[in-house]
């Protein structure tokens, strides 16, 4: 069972940290379906020692998340230093996680994210400063490599593992592939083989069968599991129940789709404000809605909601249609 510090998890299922996405309100619905470990979205060094409002409300927890890892990002050794010891002393947080793999320019410009994948040395140095000024575990989450010619997956996490770092995530995908083509497990089990602190590998797991396949393949301690989550927190439950017993557990209906949305929906408008969170949540009533045949129509609609009522009205809406033709298709046949 994956096990970071002194903090053991429930089973080996992790949820990835998701900018723009990983706020407490779909970590606890995910939680709810199983996950072991959730991860929060990053947040900036610089923004939390300013203080930064938006950037403060990015770092509450619900107790019912936990265990949870809360990852910081920041180019420089002393404000990351800081930014870390005020999560530990100021946070419920489990772990304190590093980002090292946000492959968007932005970050990369500040010396932060991926950018740290082209020097070892740094990682060594930067990580080791903030697992002495603190007491919660630090783990990285990281890519195999900056392009196809500076892959330094290994010594990355040897560098982590030097460290003091209790754990590396690594997504198998370089920072220029961005999230393109296919993850690299390869490079995953040479990683897992090459350290002996906790691998959770990350990058092409969309089903329970591929979790199963990426533990069995290279060895991880852990899975982690991102973009199939959207809308879809199922794959966790699926993939925790296919681990432990190898069965498939069934596709959800149409109303148990719509009913998690509103509560998701809820959750959001409990931590932000209605007019917020009914914006944010457009584009996760979108995922909670593909693959349901005959979504386009309320899928456009629903980027016009701006009220809790007008949304839950739509999908209500739409579930009754799609049931009505399913009743209606029963009785033909």
């Amino acid at each position: 069972m994956l096990k970071i510090g002194d903090i053991q998890m429930k089973n080996q299922v992790v949820l990835a940290p998701m900018a723009g996405v990983c706020n407490s309100a779909f970590r606890l619905t995910v939680k709810e379906f199983g996950a072991g470990l959730v991860c929060a979205e990053m947040v900036s060094d610089k923004a939390i020692l300013f203080n930064n409002a938006k950037t403060m409300d990015m770092l509450y927890i619900d107790e019912r998340e936990k265990p949870l890892s809360l990852q910081i990002f920041g180019g420089e050794k002393d404000t990351l230093v800081e930014a870390a010891k005020y999560v530990d002393k100021n946070t419920t947080a489990d772990i304190i996680d590093i980002n090292m793999g946000c492959p968007v320019p932005k970050i990369t410009k500040c010396d932060a994210g991926a950018k740290w994948l082209l020097d070892p040395n740094k990682i060594y140095e930067m990580v080791s400063a903030v697992v002495d000024a603190v007491d919660k575990p630090v783990t990285v989450k990281m890519r195999m490599g900056w392009d196809e010619e500076h892959i330094y997956a290994i010594q990355n996490a040897q560098a982590v593992e030097r460290a003091g770092g209790q754990a590396v995530a690594l997504h198998g995908r370089t920072r220029v592939q961005m999230y393109e083509g296919h993850a690299n497990w390869d490079i995953i089990k040479q990683v897992k083989q090459s350290v002996s602190i906790p691998v959770i590998g990350n990058g092409d797991v969309q089903t329970p069968q591929d979790a199963k396949r990426m533990l069995d393949e290279t060895g991880v301690d852990g899975v982690m599991i991102g973009r199939a989550a959207l809308g879809n927190p199922w794959v966790i439950y699926q993939t925790v129940k296919y681990l432990e017993s190898g069965e498939l557990i069934e596709e959800p209906s149409v109303r148990e789709k719509i009913d998690v949305c509103v509560l998701h929906l809820d959750r959001l408008i409990d931590l932000k404000n209605e007019n917020v969170a009914v914006r944010e949540m457009r584009k996760h009533a979108a995922w909670y809605l593909k693959g349901i045949r005959g979504n386009a129509t309320v899928r456009n609609q629903i980027n016009e909601c701006d009220t809790r009522n007008q949304l839950v009205g739509l999908l209500n809406g739409f579930v009754e249609e799609v049931e009505a033709k399913m009743q209606g298709n029963a009785q033909v046949v």
